[in-house]
């Protein structure tokens, strides 16, 4: 079946604090709205933004990432509605109508809820009521309620595409959630379990909440490079992507820069992809005087289709000479252009061996490097 998921991103989230709507706030180094599209990328053939048309940057930046966008109505049901429309034509079997505010929604839900309309018009996740339930008039408790057959509604709530856009236009308006919309025209929904890490964040300390969540479920991997090469015949070394003088060069099959190898292999390392000579054997004579930018930005590539992002890398040159320092940030800069990253997110330093080992007689220059990555 075709599926679809629409993320409700109109709403200005006033509640939540911050002086901005809620879902382009900063969450664990990324806004709110690109958690949550994240987790639905992979899961669903067509995704639906629907955006208030108060947020014009948003409409200029993702309109060009290959998203449906719809413009917001006068309220959720009127966004959800618009988000339905633009699904026409699409040939639209299941739909998934999912809250902008949850960026901590598991595969497993998203999942679950598909599956689950295999068999059913309409699923939703729900978490059953574990509390005791009161009634009350401000500081007072008035009563209490039986909490046996309660749930807390969760999203995303899934469909049949054609039964839900029926249902919407023909209810009144006023409606909680997708849920009551679809009761309401009849429709069965089933309950998957909920998940208690599926917040929605409504006030200012669920921000905090939404990081721990996102701590403790973040896949994070680190990995390590090391290189050396010696030096040779030459008049000038490359090191990280950055031609410096010297009165010798760096041999070596491809163009001997130490520093990008070892960071390269540090990437492949996080993914437990090998290294470099696994993916470029120098038995093989095409790779002979390469540029290493042509490794670098194979492991770049690799961990993207792996479902990484780079998070940072931390590069440290070990010499005598030359002198790194004064070409320390342009080799920042070109590292980071080679692998799509701020320049803030890439760290090239140098040390000595105090004039022990071999890079203390200036036979050679050794790297290291760490590079750190993380879901995306």
């Amino acid at each position: 079946m075709t599926t679809a998921a629409i993320i409700v991103a109109a709403g200005r989230g006033q509640r939540a604090g911050g002086g901005t709507p809620k879902q382009w706030r900063a969450l664990a180094g990324r806004r709110v709205a690109d958690w949550t599209i994240d987790r639905f990328r992979d899961l669903v053939e067509h995704l639906v933004l629907v955006l208030s048309p108060e947020d014009a940057a948003a409409w200029e930046e993702f309109g060009s990432s290959g998203m449906i966008l719809a413009k917001g109505g006068v309220d959720r049901a009127g966004s959800v509605r618009n988000g339905l429309k633009a699904l026409e034509g699409y040939g639209i079997e299941k739909v998934l109508i999912h809250d902008v505010a949850r960026p901590c929604v598991s595969t497993r839900i998203i999942s679950d809820t598909l599956t689950m309309l295999d068999t059913h018009a309409a699923a939703a996740p729900g978490l059953a009521v574990t509390d005791a339930l009161w009634t009350g008039n401000h500081d007072l408790v008035t009563g209490t309620q039986d909490r046996a057959g309660l749930y807390a509604a969760q999203t995303p709530q899934g469909f049949r595409y054609d039964a839900i856009t029926v249902a919407h236009d023909a209810h009144p308006g006023g409606a909680a959630d997708d849920v009551e919309v679809a009761r309401a025209a009849g429709i069965e929904v089933a309950i998957i379990p909920g998940d208690a890490d599926n917040i929605k964040i409504t006030r200012p300390e669920d921000f905090d909440r939404a990081e721990r969540i996102m701590g403790m479920n973040m896949d994070v991997r680190l990995g390590n490079g090391y290189d050396v090469h010696r030096f040779g015949h030459g008049d000038h070394v490359i090191l990280c992507g950055v031609k410096v003088p010297h009165d010798r060069g760096l041999q070596g099959h491809s163009d001997a820069d130490v520093g990008m190898h070892a960071v390269t292999d540090a990437i492949y390392g996080a993914l437990a992809q090998g290294d470099i000579g696994q993916h470029f054997p120098p038995s093989d004579p095409q790779w002979k005087g390469a540029a290493s930018e042509i490794f670098l930005r194979h492991a770049v590539e690799l961990a993207e289709q792996m479902g990484y992002r780079i998070s940072n890398v931390d590069c440290t040159l070990v010499c005598e000479f030359p002198k790194i320092g004064p070409h320390a940030s342009a080799m920042r800069d070109e590292m980071a252009r080679i692998m799509g990253l701020r320049a803030d997110r890439v760290s090239v330093k140098a040390t000595t061996s105090e004039r022990l080992g071999f890079t203390g007689r200036s036979e050679g220059i050794a790297s290291l490097a760490t590079a750190c990555l993380v879901a995306s």
